[in-house]
């Protein structure tokens, strides 16, 4: 490799990044000092309190692993705890609404979080760095501050309830410290520009740097201090939750799509359904087609149907349930629904009757050709932060499936489904793309999106991050404000109903990198405040 490239939504995030690559660092090493970041300058997206998973290509060691830290269902949760609570479900089929959003604010809607044991994992296992120096420049932002972003404030204030969910500003509200940190005195949300201290996350980092590792969290002081808040406000996590536990490390599973092979996540990620979505896109010519035009939008729209359909079906925790996706990603499963697609059959979205949460991302390639991609989360945001502590727990009992019986129903110690892609593709033996991004279940045919415009379109990475897209994890079409409204106007004269997004850059936010002659350079999505800087 002649250079190394790192991008991701926050720029202080892959500034860290980089300076850790410019020092001798390897992938790894950039992609933590970044996600330590990510976790003070964008709160609300990850942390210490979240979970996620990373992709990790070492051809040198002969590694090439998915790493999975991924949120725990509390101990004592059970399949029919909320069976009685039921309301709706979101129209993206990200997750559950139930009556008092009880599993999407507050503390019964925390699983166990995985994330500080993840980055410790990852850096004991593959990085090469001291634990307190990549952590250093998170305290730093946490201490001194940084700047209100425009990305963070719109999330921040953006009014959800016709989801059904609570809005972020009131699970900023929740707790003594969001109202102390997020919000002015007189009770004004903090704007963008303004600068945004949080002394009591950068006390908490520094005690995690001074400690060496993860301990402090699961079974130290710092445990002590999240089991005996949980257990005052009526919470689900104990000390045994925190002590038991566990991720997992596993292999990535393989598509092909026009003779590159695509590395990504397996189940409970979500990469298989972003595999078999490009599967049965293989059998239509695209690159002969008009972007964004009609047909192009209706055989994304319809090929996205059926995957999701698969998805709602299947996802679950393969150490709780059967997950089948090996058929689902084979080549003759996506021919048969392509020949459906040809036919002019409409796949149905099926949903109860009643959008997009919010993760983070960094992709990373450094000068020994390393490459890492990692998604990690809130999930959504539970708006729980204990006193003295910073920062906020994950939300993400909602995602789970109220109802028993299901891959996604609930249970003790069970690994909430992940729409996470974190994916490496391979032009023969040789990185050529790493690719994932945030937007709940928009990642999968984002992600597939962005490789369908590199491979079928010949777009650079910059094009293809930023070219128009559509989603269709519903049965509405979804589209961002740069498809031309004659192309919408023809899809509803073909019987359509289609949902125009007020973005210009709508769904999910790609951050990818291409490699090529070994020169690797990344684009940011204009959705978020990005970044990618390449460096020698």
């Amino acid at each position: 490799m002649k250079n190394a490239t790192i991008v991701a939504p926050q720029p202080e995030a892959v500034e860290a990044g980089a300076a850790v690559l410019e020092r001798g660092g390897n992938a790894v090493d950039a992609a933590l000092a970044c996600a330590f970041v990510q976790g003070v300058v964008d709160p609300q997206m990850s942390g210490i309190g979240g979970f996620g998973s990373m992709h990790v290509y070492m051809p040198s060691k002969g590694v090439h692993d998915i790493l999975e830290f991924y949120a725990r269902a509390p101990l004592s949760a059970t399949p029919d705890m909320w069976v009685d609570k039921v309301v709706g479900e979101s129209r993206d089929g990200f997750g559950y609404i139930l009556d008092g959003n009880i599993s999407d604010i507050g503390y019964l809607a925390v699983c166990t979080p995985g994330s500080l044991k993840g980055y410790e994992t990852a850096l004991r296992d593959y990085g090469s760095f001291d634990w307190a120096d990549l952590i250093a420049p998170a305290i730093e932002y946490a201490r001194n501050g940084f700047m209100i972003r425009n990305h963070m404030h719109w999330y921040w204030s953006k009014d959800q309830s016709s989801d059904g969910f609570a809005n972020t500003q009131d699970k900023l509200l929740f707790s003594q410290t969001g109202r102390d940190v997020y919000f002015h005195p007189d009770g004004r949300l903090r704007d963008v520009g303004e600068i945004l201290r949080n002394p009591d996350m950068a006390d908490t980092l520094e005690r995690v740097a001074r400690s060496g590792g993860s301990d402090i969290f699961y079974k130290g002081e710092i445990a002590e201090q999240i089991a005996d808040d949980f257990a005052a406000h009526g919470g689900l996590i104990t000390r045994d939750d925190l002590a038991a536990y566990q991720l997992s490390k596993t292999a990535p599973i393989w598509g092909d799509y026009r003779g590159h092979r695509v590395a990504t996540s397996p189940p409970p990620g979500s990469g298989f359904s972003m595999i078999e979505f490009l599967h049965i896109m293989e059998n239509f010519d695209l690159g002969a087609m008009t972007h964004s035009g009609s047909e192009h939008v209706k055989i994304l729209f319809e090929a996205m149907k059926r995957m999701t359909v698969d998805k709602d079906a299947h996802m679950g925790d393969p150490e709780y349930v059967d997950v089948p996706f090996e058929p689902l990603v084979s080549k003759a499963y996506a021919s048969e629904q392509a020949h459906s697609i040809m036919a002019g059959e409409r796949a149905t979205v099926r949903r109860l009757d009643r959008s997009q949460r919010e993760t983070t991302h960094v992709s990373v390639i450094d000068k020994y050709g390393n490459a890492v991609a990692m998604t990690h989360t809130l999930g959504s945001p539970s708006g729980v932060i204990t006193d003295g502590l910073g920062f906020m727990y994950n939300g993400t009992m909602s995602r789970f499936n109220p109802f028993p019986g299901k891959p996604g129903s609930i249970a003790p110690g069970k690994r909430r489904p992940s729409s996470a892609a974190p994916t490496i593709v391979f032009k023969g033996d040789e990185p050529y793309v790493v690719v994932g991004a945030p937007g709940g279940s928009y990642i999968a045919p984002t992600v597939a999106q962005c490789l369908m415009n590199i491979i079928d379109f010949d777009m650079s990475v910059l094009e293809a991050v930023v070219a128009p897209r559509v989603i269709g994890v519903s049965n509405k079409i979804d589209i961002c404000n740069r498809i031309r409204r004659s192309v919408e106007k023809e899809l509803q004269e073909m019987g359509y109903d289609v949902a125009r997004s007020p973005q210009t850059y709508a769904f999910a936010a790609l951050h990818a990198i291409k490699i090529e002659n070994g020169v690797s350079a990344g684009a940011a999505d204009p959705q978020r405040d990005g970044l990618s800087l390449s460096v020698k």
